[in-house]
C-alpha cells in the first residue's frame, strides 16, 4: 500500500527528492531492486545524506507519514467520484440483457469492480475511448482471456478492472474469465485449479454481458462450463512458468549487471543453471519478458490492455492474460516460518505453495537471503543425506535441501538448514530460480499446506550435478 500512495505523490511532485527516495526505500524491501535504483537516482543528493549519516531512521519515517497522509487525504477526495463512476456502470450492466439466472444484479456489482491482488498497481484513470477511426477486428473465435482475484467482495486499496475498459471497440467479441482465490489471513491462495467465478464479454455498441459460472449464486449451468475450465487449468500452469522465467530474467540481471541475451544464458550447466530447465511456453515468452523486464528498469511504464486507446490483448503466450503480462508482476520470493514449519512461495500478496519443512529450531538462521546455488543430487546421488535436490543460501552452510529421514519433516532435528520431502524439493528446485530471496523468521505462514497434484516440472537439458564439491551442510 505505501508504495501505491508514494508513487502517485512523487507523479503530482515529480521534483520532491525525499519523496523518490522513500518511494525507492519501499521498493528495495520488496526486493525490485531496479525500480529502487532508478528511484534513487531521482532523489540525487538525499540518497547519500540519508545512507551516509547516523541520522535516526524515525526522522525520515516521520516525513514518509506525513506524504502517506497527504496521498491518502488525495485519494479520499477522488474517492466519490470513483463510486459514482462505479455505481454508473451497476446501472449499465442492468440494461444489458439478461443471460444469468436471479441474482445476477448482487453479482454484477463484483463485476463492475473485478480486482488484481497486487496493491503496487496503480488504478487506471484512462476509460474506454473509442480508436480514432473507430475500427476493430475480433479475436478468433472461442478466444478468452484470464484474470484471477479474491473470491467475493472487495478488498480496499486494489486496482479495478471496470467493464469500461472491456467495452472498448478494440475488443469487440472479446471474453475476460474472472477465476476466484480464497484469502488466508493475508494471502491470497493461488492453485492449478482456480474455479471461474464469471466472464465478461464485449457485445460491441459498450454493452458487456455478465455470465456467473459460481453455482452458489446461479443455478444456471452455461454449456462451455467444462471446456471454460479446462481452458482456465493451462492458463495457471503457464502463469507458474511466466513467473519463474521473469524471476530468473531479474536475478540474473541483479547478479550480472546485464540481461540475458537468450533463454539458454539462463539454462546453462551447473553453476550456471539459473533455471532448471525450459518449458514451451518460456520459449515463447522471453523477448516479450526481456522488453518488459528493461521497460520497468528504466521507469517507463509498460502499456496495459485497459489503458484507453492502446487497449488490446497481448501477443503471443500473454495474449490470454487481461493486460497482455503476466499475470504475477513481482518477482517470486521464498519465506520460510520456523513457528508453524513452513516454507511457501509468494509473488506480491498471492501464495503459490505452502510446504511442510523440517527445521533446526534456534539452529536455522533468520534473516534475508538468496539461493546462490542449485545442485542436482549433491550428496553424488538422488538417496543421500541431502536428498535429490540441495539450494545453498547465500554461499553458508545453510541449505535448502532434500532428506533421507523423511520422518524429520514437521520437527525441529536439523543442525540448522531446511528439510523438504523429495516431492516437494525436487518441485521447488524447478519452480523457482537462483538468486530468489529467501526471508526466514518466525510467523506469518498459515498452517495449511498449498501445494497441487500437478506437480510445477521444467525440461531439464543441462547437467546440474557438482561432482567435484563435497557439501558439508548442516
Amino acid at each position: 500500500m505505501r508504495n501505491s500512495y508514494l508513487k502517485k505523490y512523487v507523479q503530482m511532485h515529480p521534483d520532491n527528492k525525499m519523496g523518490w527516495y522513500l518511494l525507492g526505500k519501499e521498493y528495495e524491501k520488496e526486493g525490485q531492486l531496479g525500480k529502487a535504483n532508478y528511484c534513487f537516482n531521482r532523489s540525487g543528493g538525499i540518497y547519500e545524506a540519508f545512507e551516509t549519516s547516523k541520522m535516526p531512521s524515525d526522522i525520515w519515517q516521520e516525513y514518509e507519514l506525513k506524504l502517506l497522509q497527504q496521498a491518502e487525504e488525495k485519494e479520499r477526495r477522488t474517492a466519490r467520484l470513483r463510486r459514482a463512476f462505479v455505481a454508473l456502470m451497476i446501472l449499465l450492466l442492468a440494461l444489458v440483457p439478461s443471460v444469468d439466472a436471479p441474482r445476477q444484479h448482487q453479482k454484477a456489482k463484483e463485476a463492475a469492480a473485478v480486482q488484481h491482488p497486487d496493491p503496487g498497481v496503480e488504478e487506471d484513470k484512462n476509460q474506454a475511448s473509442p480508436h480514432k477511426d473507430n475500427r476493430s477486428v475480433p479475436p478468433a473465435e472461442d478466444a478468452v482471456m484470464f484474470t484471477a482475484v479474491r473470491e467475493g467482495g472487495l478488498e480496499k486499496g486494489v486496482t479495478p478492472i471496470a467493464p469500461g475498459p472491456l467495452a472498448h471497440p478494440g475488443l469487440l467479441g472479446s471474453r475476460l474469465a474472472v477465476l476466484e482465490m480464497k484469502k488466508q489471513g493475508k494471502w491470497l491462495l493461488w492453485k492449478r485449479r482456480l474455479p471461474v467465478g464469471y466472464t465478461l464479454e464485449n457485445k460491441g455498441g459498450g454493452a458487456v454481458a455478465y455470465q456467473s459460472y459460481d453455482p452458489k449464486t446461479c443455478s444456471c449451468r452455461p454449456e462451455d462450463g467444462e471446456k471454460l475450465a479446462k481452458a482456465a487449468f493451462a492458463w495457471t500452469g503457464e502463469q507458474e512458468e511466466l513467473a519463474l522465467l521473469g524471476s530468473a530474467i531479474r536475478a540474473y540481471k541483479n547478479h550480472a549487471g546485464r540481461y540475458p541475451e537468450q533463454l539458454a544464458d539462463l539454462a546453462r550447466p551447473f553453476p550456471d543453471n539459473w533455471i532448471s530447465g525450459t518449458t514451451e511456453s518460456m520459449k515463447e515468452a522471453f523477448q516479450p519478458l526481456l522488453a518488459q523486464a528493461k521497460a520497468e528498469a528504466a521507469g517507463q511504464e509498460v502499456p496495459h490492455a485497459a489503458d484507453g486507446e492502446n487497449a488490446q490483448k497481448g501477443e503471443g503466450p500473454l495474449a490470454d492474460t487481461w493486460g497482455g503480462r503476466p499475470y504475477f508482476a513481482q518477482p517470486l520470493t521464498i519465506i520460510v516460518d520456523k513457528s508453524s514449519h513452513r516454507l511457501a512461495v509468494v509473488s506480491g500478496g498471492v501464495m503459490l505453495r505452502n510446504y511442510k519443512v523440517g527445521l533446526g529450531a534456534e539452529r536455522t538462521p533468520e534473516g534475508k537471503f538468496a539461493i546462490t546455488d542449485k545442485v542436482m543430487n549433491p550428496n553424488g546421488r538422488a538417496d543421500g543425506e541431502f536428498g535429490s535436490r540441495g539450494m545453498q543460501l547465500s554461499g553458508t552452510n545453510y541449505a535448502i535441501h532434500g532428506t533421507d529421514e523423511p520422518d524429520s519433516i514437521g520437527k525441529d532435528e536439523s543442525l540448522g538448514c531446511i528439510r523438504m520431502s523429495k516431492a516437494d524439493v525436487e518441485e521447488l528446485f524447478d519452480l523457482v530460480p537462483m538468486g530468489t530471496p529467501v526471508m526466514i523468521g518466525k510467523g506469518g505462514l498459515p498452517d495449511e499446506p498449498l501445494a497441487s497434484q500437478e506437480r510445477f516440472r521444467t525440461k531439464r537439458e543441462q547437467d546440474q550435478t557438482n561432482p567435484q564439491k563435497t557439501y558439508h551442510w548442516l
